[in-house]
């Protein structure tokens, strides 16, 4: 899963509207569109510092939180009207095939904005939209180094300053949340805390300490008070639904995939599927399984035949003292085999850190992820995310994480998040020119377009021979097939109201193979978050048919190696515009 931090934010912050009015000429909307970028990220000096934007008429972005006044949210709603009339005056017939993607992009991310403002209002109900806000601003200085410490340093100084009256607005702000989000709230903002009191205190330079102090003191004290606030009066304000229901659901569905698919459409693909993959899986489980259990008849109930197959693989796996050294060296088995079969070319930079995921948003992101590199500054870190298991865990829930993240969906993992996923897909997509493009692309890129090509990038290692063809392998992908078609499932009938978490957990442990930590994180992240699940299944399914659209289309010339490098250069456009542009003479 990428992971950048305007994601986290912009994906409850975009909405639409159809394009009229006279023809304009090609390199304003160019223009147009850059604007869009830098004036949205003004607005949320969090996320700027991410993209690697720092100043925008002559504010340092770097020292400033986003503004959740009343104030902010009006100036931000404000924003979005009125670009949404500007945008009007386009006729998108009339732009160029890669602006008319472009135009699709900001035009959706207009209404997907304007939706959450004026009907979701997470602001409103999510304390987790504060905890995070506040890790991120923190977190991104001390670790991208966009600037000599010590300037970086005074940028988390001031914006620490800052954090009291940003947690002043939302007690303000929330009126009543979800028991799940108040609760993952105040684990993660644990984690701010000990962000602010250990993790950035270690690293501040003896000259700048005492400044440190005077800033950190108030912060720490009003993050506590946020804890109290937290456990003690909006924990009993649970009125909030965090399923968003039928018809707000759907709005965002189509506003975040950019698909004119309906969910329910999805849906019944995605149960279809079940059917044909589990029936994959008992092909490749029967040899497997006689050679593990030699003498044993084969069950009578393939569910069994398969259960038992993946038990015995997922016996083979880390323990918790290796499993971040395993994930770093499946990482460079996964370079070189890239290597080897000329898949695509890998970037330049060599710019990828493997670290433990930060405390405050562990919440989510309960196993790993990616966070890129600054689009404007694409030569600093970029960081695939591992979630360490906690020393206080009891054996049984260590047990369970480690069956489920075993040597060989470890593997799938770091091929998913890094290699050649998400981080070769961002590297490709921070080179994108012209600049209005790449930070349009970059910033607001299609998620299923970026989930979908790390569950391609996967199939496609394993199609290529990954493991010597390893059956053990393929199988263990194929139960991740089970879960990515699990995904869109859990997402939409959770989220208008057409299932309980009980049959949630049926389906992921008793239909997908799902070890219970894996499920309970799984339910856990579905009542976080909203159209995001879907992504990965959707997209999957797109790549494979904008692949072979464009192998029709190339005939003999056709060449996997091109054809990737050809959808990659491209950026993270909706990836119904990706086939027409890969297609059109």
């Amino acid at each position: 899963m990428k992971l950048p931090s305007i994601a986290v934010l912009m994906l409850m912050l975009m909405t639409g509207c159809g394009p009229r009015g006279p023809r304009m000429s090609g390199p304003s909307f160019d223009s147009l569109a850059e604007e869009f970028v830098y004036g949205t990220l003004a607005l949320y000096p969090v996320s700027a510092t991410q993209s690697g934007y720092h100043q925008h008429k002559g504010v340092a972005l770097d020292e400033a939180l986003d503004d959740y006044s009343a104030q902010g949210i009006a100036a931000q709603r404000q924003f979005y009207i009125d670009f949404r009339g500007r945008l009007d005056k386009w006729n998108a017939a009339g732009l160029s095939p890669e602006q008319r993607a472009d135009f699709e992009i900001v035009s959706d991310q207009i209404a997907l904005s304007l939706l959450e403002l004026d009907t979701i209002q997470s602001y409103r109900h999510n304390p987790t939209v504060y905890v995070e806000l506040i890790g991120n601003a923190l977190f991104n200085p001390l670790v991208l180094e966009y600037a000599p410490k010590p300037q970086r340093i005074r940028h988390i100084i001031a914006r620490l300053v800052k954090v009291p009256a940003l947690l002043e607005q939302a007690r303000q702000n929330l009126a009543s949340a979800p028991g799940i989000w108040t609760t993952v709230a105040m684990d993660e903002n644990e984690g701010n805390l000990d962000l602010i009191d250990k993790e950035i205190r270690a690293a501040v330079p003896e000259d700048q300490r005492s400044d440190y102090e005077r800033a950190a003191k108030p912060a720490l004290e009003s993050v506590r008070a946020f804890q109290d606030f937290l456990k003690n009066d909006l924990a009993k304000r649970d009125q909030a639904d965090w399923r968003l229901g039928r018809e707000k659901y759907e709005q965002k569905f189509r506003y975040v995939l950019e698909t004119d698919r309906k969910p329910d459409e999805v849906l019944a693909d995605a149960e279809a599927d079940l059917k044909t993959v589990r029936a994959r899986m008992l092909d490749l489980s029967l040899p497997l399984h006689r050679k593990m259990y030699p003498g044993k008849p084969d069950p009578k109930d393939p569910k069994q035949t398969i259960s038992e197959t993946l038990n015995r693989i997922a016996e083979r796996h880390s323990t918790p003292e290796t499993y971040m050294a395993d994930a770093k060296r499946d990482l460079e088995e996964a370079r070189n085999f890239v290597r080897e079969k000329g898949l695509l070319k890998l970037p330049p930079r060599d710019n990828l850190q493997v670290i433990e995921t930060p405390k405050f948003m562990r919440g989510i992101y309960a196993v790993g992820g990616f966070n890129a590199a600054p689009a404007l500054e694409p030569q600093l870190g970029a960081f695939y995310w591992i979630t360490p298991i906690p020393k206080d865990w009891p054996r049984e829930r260590v047990a369970s994480k480690l069956r489920e993240y075993n040597f060989y969906n470890l593997k799938l993992l770091t091929i998913h998040e890094a290699m050649p996923g998400h981080y070769v897909q961002m590297e490709y997509a921070n080179d994108v020119e012209p600049r209005s493009r790449r930070l349009l692309r970059s910033v607001f890129g299609n998620g299923p377009y970026i989930e979908g090509w790390a569950q391609y990038a996967t199939q496609m290692m394993l199609d290529e021979g990954l493991l010597d063809n390893s059956p053990e392998l393929r199988l263990t992908f194929q139960k991740q097939e089970l879960r990515v078609l699990a995904n869109a499932i859990l997402d939409i009938r959770l989220q208008t109201n057409r299932m309980t978490d009980q049959e949630a957990l049926d389906l992921m442990m008793g239909q997908t193979f799902q070890e219970k930590e894996e499920a309970t994180a799984k339910l856990q992240r579905a009542k976080l978050s909203s159209a995001q699940l879907p992504m990965y299944f959707l997209g999957w399914r797109s790549w494979i048919r904008v692949r072979e659209q464009y192998k029709q289309f190339k005939g003999a010339e056709y060449k996997l190696s091109e054809f990737n490098e050809r959808a990659m250069k491209e950026g993270a456009a909706p990836l119904p515009q990706i086939a027409k542009l890969l297609t059109t003479p």
